[in-house]
């Protein structure tokens, strides 16, 4: 379960082990278990840190952390030079109070190194745990349970994946990961809030999210049916005409057939008749993201 800073300081006091939590959603930093907020400055040391509580508990190469840090065309000396990096990353964790002789965090284990901390001490672990918790209540017909879900999921969201932290190629593509997911989790949210028929509630988030995501046909179908059941068929109709002319200039395409036949069937249907409409589509978008820390974790 998620740690509260109440949980978190009675745990160190029961047994003297400090538990944190480390946050790479928005800027990278580290909650300790009284309420400190430790953020580190050095970009090569958050790059290891952040590359190894994206595999929690889990050894990860050396190899792995010198492309991170070098990229492909890493120095000779590179092996000896990381070895260094993860000496002063101890020594930071040390002084920040943030490793204790109860619990070391950073470890040397073949075939490189690995931090010593758990999923729920991981920020992006919790909102991905969050994410499928909540699509397994929606497909059990749970949509209370998943909405639940999908707010504590999202409020772990502060920004964009190690803001403050220069990325190399193996951070890069964890992060295209985690925003995957995020999109993941919006359209989770309005699955569930349809299934709860928040129509009109749910047209402002819909609004925006086909403004920050403009080629996202999905959103765009939601935003039409949504509008038609809200009984606006007029602005559905106009939300269908924005989609039809961003696609042709932006792609020289047209709207998917789903979409179309949506479009035909808003125009068929008499305003007397909106519950007549076809329901959203439950299953949403195909897949999802599976885990880069859990790789068999089933979607």
């Amino acid at each position: 379960m998620d740690h509260t800073k109440a949980d978190m300081g009675a745990h160190r006091a029961r047994t003297g082990v400090c538990v944190m939590r480390f946050n790479l959603i928005g800027s990278f930093e580290i909650t300790t278990d009284d309420g400190e907020t430790f953020a580190p400055k050095a970009p090569k040391l958050c790059q290891i840190l952040a590359v190894l509580a994206l595999q929690p508990s889990e050894a990860v190469g050396s190899d792995i952390l010198i492309r991170e840090l070098w990229g492909a065309s890493s120095p000779s000396g590179a092996p000896r030079t990381l070895q260094t990096h993860i000496y002063h990353t101890r020594k930071m964790l040390r002084e920040a109070d943030i490793t204790s002789p109860q619990r070391e965090l950073l470890l040397t284990q073949a075939p490189g190194y690995r931090l010593l901390a758990s999923e729920d001490e991981i920020d992006v672990c919790l909102f991905e745990r969050l994410v499928r918790s909540a699509q397994s209540d929606l497909a059990q017909g749970a949509p209370e349970r998943a909405s639940a879900d999908l707010k504590r999921a999202m409020a772990l969201w502060r920004g964009p994946l190690l803001s403050n932290v220069p990325t190399g190629d193996v951070l890069a593509g964890r992060i295209a990961h985690v925003e995957e997911l995020r999109i993941r989790a919006l359209e989770l949210h309005v699955q569930t809030e349809n299934a709860l028929g928040r129509y009109r509630e749910l047209l402002p988030e819909l609004r925006t999210l086909v403004n920050d995501y403009p080629l996202h046909e999905w959103f765009h179908e939601q935003l039409i049916r949504t509008l038609h059941l809200a009984g606006r068929r007029g602005e559905a109709l106009k939300a269908y005409q924005h989609l039809y002319y961003l696609l042709a200039q932006e792609l020289g395409l047209a709207p998917s057939e789903e979409i179309q036949r949506l479009q035909g069937e808003i125009l068929a249907v008499n305003s007397v008749d909106v519950p007549q409409l076809r329901r959203p589509r439950e299953s949403g978008p195909v897949g999802g993201p599976a885990p880069f820390w859990a790789a068999n974790v089933a979607s």
